[in-house]
């Protein structure tokens, strides 16, 4: 037997389709209103170009990967002042030293992160030799969160877009309350599992196709939607 909604319940899921249609529109208008905004639109690919130059230098590369480890359920500016402050010492310091550092820099996990940092120098030269010789961005992301101690998907795309790659999405939670908020997701979640993760990426990629950027663009104009600053 063939199943029809009643006409109270089309209506309102016709209701429901238009606002979110609504919503949408909202989305690309205000992104288009960000983008023609000069400042801002330097600012942004200012950074992109730091991207780019941080993959000539193998210990460029390796700092920003770090970065990426301690910036995981932390915020970015903390991350970014402690990747300042201890510099080579990622590469030189010892665990316990390490740990030190972070705790006196105001580090929320300054045990476990130390140790993920220390055990990831062993994968140094490996995570070397993959960003620059492996072609498909999603295989790179898959083996630096299988291989990497601390990094997920999150991590490893927000790491590959802090050294050049653009076509991969870092969905964290700046990025889900704007889809959430313009109509593009039901619900936040609260974990992302890596199904969901690259269901989340498809969206996202339609948005970045629709306004003629890569991935690693729009995140930069979304983050500043929803923090008002552009960082890394």
């Amino acid at each position: 037997m063939k199943y029809c909604l009643k006409k109270p319940y089309k209506n309102i899921f016709s209701s429901r389709l238009k606002l979110r249609k609504v919503k949408r529109r909202r989305l690309l208008r205000e992104l288009e209103k960000i983008v023609s905004d000069g400042k801002v639109r330097e600012t942004v690919l200012k950074r992109l170009r730091e991207f780019e130059e941080a993959r000539a230098s193998r210990d460029r590369v390796f700092s920003e990967l770090c970065f990426c480890i301690l910036t995981a359920n932390c915020s970015a500016e903390g991350g970014l002042r402690v990747q300042e402050e201890i510099g080579k010492g990622f590469l030189k310091l010892s665990r316990s030293e390490l740990s030190r550092r972070l705790r006196s820099l105001g580090y929320r996990y300054p045990r476990v992160r130390s140790k993920y940092i220390v055990e990831a120098r062993k994968l140094c030269e490996d995570v070397w030799r993959i960003v620059n010789e492996e072609d498909d961005p999603a295989e790179v992301r898959r083996w630096l969160a299988d291989n990497v101690p601390g990094i997920g998907f999150k991590e490893a795309s927000h790491f590959l877009r802090n050294i050049g790659f653009k076509d991969l999405a870092i969905i964290d939670k700046h990025i889900l309350r704007v889809l959430h908020r313009y109509g593009y997701i039901e619900s936040i979640p609260k974990n992302l599992s890596r199904a969901k993760y690259l269901e989340v990426e498809k969206t996202l990629l339609k948005i970045a196709g629709e306004l003629n950027m890569s991935l690693a663009e729009l995140d930069l104009y979304l983050w500043y939607m929803d923090t008002g600053r552009i960082l890394k």
